[in-house]
């Protein structure tokens, strides 16, 4: 999608009203991000989206006194992708980040400097990520990515969480919340039984709640 569909379809400015939230929706090259995989065009053509995305938080910061710690990154697909890797790359500035729909690509190094706060939701009869990983088709081409429940148990592993999560069902959804993890990081993991490939209808909400109770 474009940063103008992307805001259409998720009614984040809504959210982020309610909350007091700076939202920006940025546009990836080609409608998509070097997020790691290989695939998208900016990946191919060596496009440095971390360094962007730091530049433009660093900007929308000084611009609009968004104090350090409460920075947040969401996206679905390919925008997912793209927010665990700033996470993994940059941790430094970004507290907290809400997956939908994306994972990271197979062998993707993940060795963030801090802990971050993970909430990922992801279908699991998704058809274009699939839940499982392995190989996937997207705007670009084929590529290799970690299965939904590795990617959030990568999370737990570099968050220190302690114990098994704690899992809990509303409706067609099973929330898995692994909490008390390191300077007070939380990594929940939001299983869609039967969910396809879309943003949840409670997405937005969910992740301004989650950030707003995950800001360092």
């Amino acid at each position: 999608m474009t940063g103008a569909s992307q805001a259409a379809a998720t009614n984040f400015n809504a959210v982020a009203d309610r909350y007091g939230f700076v939202v920006v929706y940025p546009n990836g090259i080609d409608m998509s991000w070097a997020d790691g995989r290989g695939a998208s065009l900016p990946d191919r053509q060596g496009v440095d989206d971390v360094g962007f995305l730091a530049a433009l938080i660093d900007r929308l910061s000084r611009d609009y006194d968004v104090p350090s710690g409460r920075v947040f990154a969401t996206g679905m697909s390919a925008g997912a992708f793209m927010a665990n890797r700033l996470a993994c790359d940059r941790a430094d500035i970004v507290a907290a980040i809400a997956p939908v729909a994306g994972t990271l690509g197979a062998g993707t190094r993940c060795t963030p400097s801090r802990p971050v706060s993970v909430l990922e939701t992801h279908g699991t009869t998704d058809p274009v990520v699939p839940y499982a990983g392995g190989g996937m088709v997207g705007r670009g081409g084929p590529s290799d990515i970690e299965a939904a429940q590795a990617m959030v148990d990568g999370w737990r592993t570099v968050d220190g969480c302690p114990g098994a999560p704690v899992e809990s069902v509303i409706g067609g959804a099973h929330r898995f919340t692994s909490s008390g993890c390191a300077d007070g990081t939380e990594v929940v993991f939001v299983r869609v039984d039967g969910g396809e490939h879309v943003w949840p209808g409670d997405a937005s909400q969910a992740g301004a709640q989650f950030f707003a109770t995950h800001a360092r």
